[in-house]
């Protein structure tokens, strides 16, 4: 009992430091990587590193999104709407749009399409929670958020990228990292949620795993960091258009979901849930993805680690702004 307690209080403290633990993982990482960049087998270690640290910690987020919610997120089909329709027609119009305005390469932008259209199944919660929206919402809708990103991330990338880009993707490649990093610990939840239904009584094991996705977050975070600060900041001359990109997409969807959210008349606290969403993306489950592609199309890699970057600062500042102006 005591060793419960234990997990539980380290749990709900981690939780509550949250973003000060992401903050001193990447300021830690970008030191390291720019005053000891790292080379060779050194640099090829991180980058093999960095996939089963993905699987883990999707494996581990995936058993915290309680995929048994599926039903409970269909019992309130105005709010399910509403979130579908903005995560999944609004924001790729917006998406769109901001790209054909303001980003000229296509290897670019398909780093933007990678990351941009699919809504976020992890620290969106914890932000949400964060900016008093409502987070049992929040939960029951994540599964079929995911579920809905995999199956439309393929359809978006045939109808956005330039047809040369689409040419030279490594279907193969990529459908093989979505299977290993995405779609195995995908099932390995299920079949945990399974087992855990079953069993009724006695530890489980999801909660034993509660307190594991920050710290895993934050050696992710580390890791690309360390091994990726001279690309990104060696980059920023020519990223600049699509910081400008994720900087206009942060200030524009909470005012999106507002919108959209006060047409349907949905409280107040759905109302924030839906912004939240509209404002984290998946970026670290798309990472594999991107990292499975050949050598000119390894730009999309630097720009997902910048949009995570600038979306951390932008969910900070969503927690203080939210609540404020919906309401």
């Amino acid at each position: 009992m005591a060793a419960v307690t234990e997990r539980r209080d380290t749990r709900l403290v981690l939780e509550k430091y949250q973003v000060v633990v992401y903050l001193v993982a990447v300021t830690a990482g970008l030191v390291i990587g720019l005053t000891t960049p790292p080379t060779g087998d050194w640099l090829d270690w991180l980058d093999w590193l960095i996939w089963p640290l993905l699987a883990v910690l999707l494996y581990v987020t995936f058993t915290q999104t309680h995929l048994g919610a599926i039903g409970q997120a269909f019992g309130d089909r105005r709010f399910l709407t509403v979130m579908l329709a903005v995560n999944f027609l609004l924001v790729p119009l917006l998406v769109w749009g901001l790209t054909r305005v303001f980003v000229d390469d296509p290897v670019l932008a398909l780093g933007v399409f990678l990351v941009l259209l699919v809504p976020c199944t992890d620290w969106f919660i914890s932000f949400s929670q964060l900016g008093r929206a409502d987070v049992p919402r929040a939960i029951a809708a994540t599964p079929l958020l995911l579920l809905a990103q995999i199956l439309l991330l393929p359809v978006y990338l045939w109808a956005f990228t330039a047809s040369d880009i689409r040419a030279d993707l490594p279907i193969d490649s990529m459908v093989g990292a979505f299977v290993l990093i995405i779609l195995l610990p995908l099932l390995a939840a299920w079949l945990t949620d399974i087992g855990e239904r079953r069993r009724p009584t006695g530890p489980r094991w999801t909660e034993r795993l509660a307190w594991l996705p920050v710290p895993l977050l934050a050696v992710v975070l580390l890791v690309i960091m360390v091994g990726h600060a001279p690309q990104v900041t060696g980059d920023l001359a020519t990223l600049w258009p699509v910081a400008v990109v994720f900087l206009l997409y942060v200030l524009s969807v909470p005012w999106i979901a507002e919108m959209t959210g006060r047409l349907a008349n949905l409280p107040v606290h759905a109302r924030r849930t839906v912004a939240f969403s509209a404002g984290s993306r998946n970026s670290f489950m798309v990472l594999p993805i991107a990292l499975a592609l050949p050598g000119l199309l390894q730009p999309a890699v630097t720009v997902i680690i910048l949009q995570s970057l600038i979306e951390l600062v932008g969910l900070i500042a969503y927690t203080r702004v939210i609540p404020r102006v919906i309401r």
